[in-house]
């Protein structure tokens, strides 16, 4: 009898367990970088909306927090956290992290002053210039390539344009969205003053990465990217991309 209870009692502790471990939240983390992540934002920027939106089509609950890019790499790795929101591929991370399908392409460009009269199309025309980066910042760009190229780093991005407005620097090169949510931001009366160079540069995807010492790493990505596919389909994907593209004047 008191065995039988025992048993009954061990089982339905056993159950809970499990129960409760279904209804964790799966803890991902990304980094401060508007408009694709920012607590300040509606829906907490870009990146977090479609990332919030495509895993509602699944059975998992994403648990979002935003902290600074290194500590929240680092704590993906040691499995601190399971993953990341906003993540740019590399080979190096995908040692420990598995990657989703893209869902977000990011358009890097090239900013001058409106009154430099020179038309740029390829990067070796910077050499000898001055070009505004920002520090820890893969920008996936040969930047050494190019001769005599100066890189003058600051560790925001509104310095850099303040540079570029102020002569301090000849160029900035940046994410396209995130230039321009700056320049709306706090520089809105001086949209004008700055150009886009005609410099190709190769897009960056960002992606959902899990970390590989979660059990269920796969079918985390399996599910997020089929509900992400659904998405597309659906429009309800590009619908938030235009939404938020609309969001600020842009900058030709």
């Amino acid at each position: 009898m008191l065995r039988s209870a025992l048993v009954f009692v061990v089982s339905g502790l056993l159950l809970v367990t499990v129960a409760a471990q279904a209804q964790q939240p799966l803890k991902l983390m990304a980094n401060t970088s508007p408009p694709y992540a920012d607590q300040k934002l509606p829906d907490r920027g870009l990146a977090l909306e479609i990332v919030e939106h495509v895993f509602a089509q699944t059975t998992v609950s994403p648990e979002i927090s935003i902290e600074n890019w290194s500590r929240a790499v680092e704590g993906a790795k040691l499995g601190v956290y399971n993953g990341l929101a906003a993540a740019w591929y590399s080979d190096e991370r995908a040692t420990d992290l598995l990657f989703s399908e893209p869902y977000l392409s990011s358009k890097l460009i090239i900013l001058k002053r409106r009154g430099e009269p020179r038309r740029f199309t390829q990067l070796s025309q910077l050499s000898g210039a001055r070009l505004g980066v920002r520090v820890d910042y893969a920008y996936g760009v040969d930047l050494a390539a190019v001769p005599r190229l100066t890189l003058v780093q600051e560790n925001h991005l509104i310095q850099n344009l303040l540079n570029l407005q102020n002569g301090r620097v000849d160029f900035v090169i940046g994410d396209r969205r995130t230039i321009i949510h700056q320049l709306n931001e706090y520089m809105g009366d001086k949209l004008n003053q700055f150009s886009v160079t005609g410099i190709q540069l190769e897009p960056v995807a960002r992606h959902v990465a899990i970390s590989r010492s979660l059990s269920g790493h796969e079918k985390v990505i399996l599910d997020f990217n089929k509900a992400l596919a659904a998405t597309r389909e659906d429009g309800s994907h590009d619908a938030i991309v235009t939404k938020w593209d609309n969001r600020y004047r842009n900058v030709e």
